[in-house]
């Protein structure tokens, strides 16, 4: 059972060590909370977290999502998997195993303990989306045999057990669909836009547009991604999601590499590759169930964003 000794809770979080986990991890630390952080440094790296690690609060297992995890906690995230397509395409049975697997492990351990556990779910669930933008009662445009299926597939899959879990067995759930996020910690090689943008820009290489560069994306920033997460976890308890989390606000690649190149000074000329395949033409968040029900919406805009994200990079070179 759950904890109730005070405010403070023990809250697990898989993936702790990626990203976008490294990032929850600050902010529960700075609520207050004690914080179980579990991962096993596939694409996590310690050095997100090495500020962390002497902190009373803060404790790191390495452990894999798709083996069962026995700990005691008030709250689990559910972050573990790998987000960019170099990642999860690099071995496509463990992405869809960690996703599946990884899923069933964590929600038997929410059972167990009688505690709300949140899915780190995607806007990769919609797929290639004819619906502009993607509302949530989207059931999405997916080619289930792709080579971007291993994540697509496996975060739909997910998605359907946590609510099979909550439907039959009364779980209380949370499912966010993150949509674009970058910022500080975004692993130089993850082959994500913004990051490749970047590495490329401050390098003097010729940013890489596939296609004619029309293809748009959302780009949210990650702490206020994270502070959507949050807000989605205090939710009253009928909130169960999916909730988009994303910035609304839409570019296309062209403009994307025209404003990195910008702000880096680089010198940097723009070359254009073929598409790979079932990339999604346009990807773009309707938040208003986010602003409606948790109050949310991002504040960081794209330009102050993407300086915080290139002087991190700076300092990582």
């Amino acid at each position: 059972m759950a904890r109730v000794y005070n405010s403070r809770k023990r809250v697990l979080v898989t993936g702790g060590a990626g990203f976008l986990g490294s990032h929850l991890c600050d902010r529960l630390i700075k609520d207050g909370h004690e914080v179980l952080c579990a991962d096993n440094f596939f694409t996590g790296d310690k050095s997100n977290i090495t500020h962390l690690m002497k902190h009373d609060r803060f404790e790191l297992i390495r452990h894999d999502v798709t083996f069962p995890l026995f700990v005691e906690v008030d709250e689990i995230y559910n972050l573990a998997c790998p987000a960019s397509p170099v990642h999860y395409q690099h071995d496509p049975i463990q992405t869809t195993k960690t996703s599946v697997h990884g899923a069933i492990n964590m929600l038997g351990l929410a059972k167990r303990l009688g505690v709300k556990i949140l899915q780190a779910s995607t806007s990769e669930v919609y797929g290639d989306p004819s619906v502009h933008p993607q509302t949530e009662d989207y059931w999405g445009h997916v080619n289930p045999i792709g080579p971007r299926s291993c994540y697509d597939e496996g975060k739909r899959c997910a998605e359907t057990l946590f609510f099979d879990y909550h439907r039959q067995l009364g779980l209380s759930i949370k499912v966010a669909r993150i949509f674009n996020t970058y910022g500080p910690r975004m692993h130089p090689a993850d082959g994500r836009v913004v990051s490749n943008f970047i590495v490329q820009a401050l390098s003097g290489q010729p940013l890489t547009l596939y296609g004619a560069g029309t293809q748009t994306r959302s780009f949210c920033y990650v702490d206020d991604l994270i502070d959507g997460l949050v807000r989605l976890m205090n939710s009253p308890e009928d909130v169960t999601g999916p909730i988009n989390l994303g910035n609304p606000v839409e570019f296309s690649m062209a403009e994307l590499a025209s404003l990195v190149i910008e702000l880096t000074g680089s010198t940097s000329e723009v070359t254009h590759v073929p598409l790979p395949a079932d990339d999604p033409r346009q990807r773009n968040p309707d938040i208003r169930l986010a602003r409606e029900i948790l109050g949310w919406e991002p504040a960081v805009p794209l330009d102050d964003g993407l300086k915080r994200t290139i002087d991190d990079f700076k300092g990582r070179t």
